[in-house]
């Protein structure tokens, strides 16, 4: 046992009366004890301390459940009697412990391990999606459109000739046209493809189309919906939009974004996809173009491209510009009477939904 007092640098309340007393105090590993005029108080455990304030956290402490008990040094306790005392809980007991400038750096790696399993996880989950479950997600969205898909005889042929020269071999449900006012295609879960009447009305070519669609088709054979729907909401918030209203749904899908290496792999599975059915790359390259001068042009996108989920439309232009073979000699996609049918559809099918009620 060790023993400090009694003297001056040594004071003491007990809680119970406004007495200042200068007690003895012995203590051991274990704990305290004061020794006053009146007797002895204690054992202690040191864990009953409370630091309260002073230099450091070490010039006055509480005892836990006696309000106003006070034990209080004037200069620093005694080394031996420091030993067992407390630190003041200025950050949080953990912080405390291992000191502010370790935990920063601690919980700033956990913070980035925590982004980074986040930003990762949505492509680690959406394979073990059983395919049943996506495609019944993809029939409700879909049914979300209800009466805004155009379809004649002569359109539906042109789609199925284009799905068989672009991707036979990727499992697509189905190909639509949406009688929507909005120049954008989208692939939706369960190999569900919408392309927008307001696309096809911008197109100079059905090659055109063929790029585009050859796209989504690429975002279809790698799951990539899924991936960006886990990623973008929580799967909640895009089936609490199924209410509908097919405004709130599109722009629920529009807002959808795929990962910068999603993009890429879909174009280059586009391009592949050209290749494989002898359509030329280039109306494609003139489509990223166009898009280029409506974003503003690619010094504008370059200086936007680190929020951009899409690669910037100037090097998608020029990848699919490489591709293209010098003096080949390509195969439209479709005839003229083909491109016709696809460009009339929403015209001819009577029984679609007019494009201004879409909002």
């Amino acid at each position: 046992m060790t023993s400090a007092g009694p003297d001056e640098s040594i004071w003491h309340y007990d809680g119970t009366s406004a007495s200042r007393r200068h007690p003895r105090i012995d203590w051991t590993a274990d704990g305290f004890s004061l020794t006053l005029e009146s007797g002895v108080t204690g054992s202690h455990r040191w864990s009953d301390l409370v630091p309260l304030s002073g230099t450091g956290g070490r010039s006055v402490y509480g005892l836990r459940d006696v309000p106003g008990w006070r034990l209080g040094f004037a200069g620093a306790p005694p080394l031996d009697f420091a030993a067992h005392l407390p630190l003041v809980a200025r950050y949080g007991r953990m912080i405390d412990r291992i000191g502010l400038w370790r935990a920063v750096a601690l919980f700033g790696a956990v913070a980035a391990a925590v982004v980074f399993v986040i930003l990762r996880a949505p492509e680690w989950v959406a394979p073990y999606i059983p395919q049943s479950w996506e495609d019944s997600l993809g029939d409700a969205m879909v049914g979300d459109f209800g009466g805004r898909l155009c379809e004649t005889p002569a359109s539906r042929a042109a789609i199925d000739k284009l799905q068989r020269q672009l991707g036979q071999d990727v499992p697509i449900r189905q190909i639509g046209i949406a009688n929507i006012p909005i120049v954008n295609a989208v692939a939706l879960p369960g190999g569900h493809i919408l392309i927008f009447d307001k696309l096809i009305e911008q197109a100079r070519s059905p090659d055109e189309l063929a790029g585009v669609l050859a796209h989504e088709i690429g975002h279809v054979r790698h799951r990539d919906t899924l991936t960006g729907l886990v990623r973008q909401l929580g799967l909640s918030v895009v089936l609490g939009g199924f209410n509908g209203q097919v405004g709130g749904t599109v722009n629920g899908l529009l807002a959808m974004s795929y990962s910068r290496s999603a993009e890429s792999a879909a174009d280059r599975y586009s391009i592949e996809a050209l290749k494989r059915a002898n359509i030329s790359p280039l109306p494609t390259a003139a489509f990223f173009d166009q898009l280029s001068r409506l974003s503003g042009g690619e010094k504008i996108e370059e200086s936007m491209s680190w929020m951009a989920s899409h690669p910037v439309s100037s090097a998608r232009k020029a990848a699919f510009e490489h591709s293209a073979i010098k003096d080949h000699r390509y195969t439209p996609s479709l005839s003229p009477a083909e491109w016709q049918a696809i460009v009339t559809a929403c015209t001819d099918d009577k029984h679609v939904k007019p494009a201004d009620q879409f909002f």
